[in-house]
């Protein structure tokens, strides 16, 4: 299967791309928002780099949109062929809360796939198809160490995001022992006055970090209304130990025996002071992490589940090609 799909999220695409199918990703010299093709990223040789000019020439036979307004790029990049869609709506709603309306709610030609429970709860799509595939990732292995007595956290735009990606409880976390802190613009996080003991170690690439962050002696997932992160499945699929918010859909991932999860942070703070005085827990808990996330968030299990996705999708969109031919011939007469 080729399949037309656009570089949005990276972590989502790393899995993605790892399916069965090739993939046109369109790229274009600046290498933006429409146009970042692989983005230097080590996928397999079927990610194919794409010229957007060269789209309404090229055999697709489904695709995947990230962004609403894509829908509408891609009916222009294929010259208007009726091509089928899913939509991969990778949040949680952030207004009006349960009453959201999907700006792609009430249509008949795409596939709504959401990548929780949660989302998918909440999201009000109307008449239009949904499903939820939920997260893979490719599995860094069991590299955890926990030789460090400091705490690991990644978070992307700590500052600008705050309260969303709980950055504000990031100190009563430093209380107990140094956070390190990886994601794309933590490098601000020195304008929030925290002091030295939250540390900013910027956006660093996951084989660098996956090394750093499992010599932590436990991850620190403190996100209040997110979907479900990734760089949590990761840390777990490490076998770290993770203090989670249970928030969102963080409950259906984390069982309690993995580290502790709670919306009292306090609790969250008390059980990160046992980790950190008694390393044999820590790597009992953090082995309980990695056999509940193999369990629910394999990357076998995503991309057999994208399988059958598509696989309908495609046929859906067979069957209402075929009525519409069928619809105008009967005009026709």
């Amino acid at each position: 299967m080729r399949i037309l799909v656009w570089h949005v999220h990276g972590g989502w695409m790393d899995a993605f791309v790892r399916g069965p199918h090739e993939y046109l990703i369109p790229t274009t010299p600046q290498r933006d928002a429409w146009g970042l093709g692989r983005g230097g990223r080590s996928w397999p040789s079927s990610a194919v780099e794409v010229d957007p000019a060269d789209v309404v020439a090229a055999e697709v036979d489904v695709v995947v949109l990230q962004r609403p307004e894509e829908v509408e790029a891609a009916r222009i990049l294929l010259g208007g062929r009726p091509v089928p869609m899913v939509f991969v709506e990778h949040n949680a709603p952030r207004v009006d809360v349960p009453n959201t309306l999907h700006p792609l709610r009430d249509r008949d030609d795409l596939t709504i796939a959401h990548v929780t429970q949660w989302n998918a709860l909440m999201w009000d799509c109307g008449t239009t198809r949904t499903t939820v595939v939920e997260h893979g990732v490719v599995d860094p292995g069991p590299r955890y160490r926990g030789t460090l007595e400091r705490l690991g956290v990644v978070i992307n735009e700590p500052v600008r995001r705050h309260r969303v990606v709980g950055t504000d409880l990031l100190p009563r976390f430093a209380a107990v022992a140094p956070v390190d802190v990886w994601g794309m613009g933590t490098e601000r996080l020195p304008e929030l006055g925290f002091g030295d003991r939250v540390v900013a170690l910027g956006d660093v690439a996951a084989d660098p970090m996956h090394s750093a962050l499992a010599e932590r002696r436990a991850y620190v997932h403190p996100n209040r209304w997110t979907s479900l992160g990734l760089s949590l499945l990761e840390a777990m699929h490490m076998a770290m130990p993770v203090l989670v918010l249970a928030t969102t859909d963080a409950a259906r991932t984390v069982p309690g025996g993995a580290g502790a999860i709670a919306t009292d942070v306090e609790e969250l703070v008390r059980a990160s002071r046992t980790l950190l005085a008694d390393p044999e827990e820590a790597r009992r808990r953090g082995a309980v992490a990695r056999e509940a996330v193999l369990a629910r968030h394999a990357l076998g299990r995503f991309t057999a589940d994208w399988d059958v996705l598509l696989d309908d999708a495609v046929s859906r969109g067979v069957r209402r090609n075929r009525a519409a031919a069928v619809a105008v011939e009967g005009s026709a007469r």
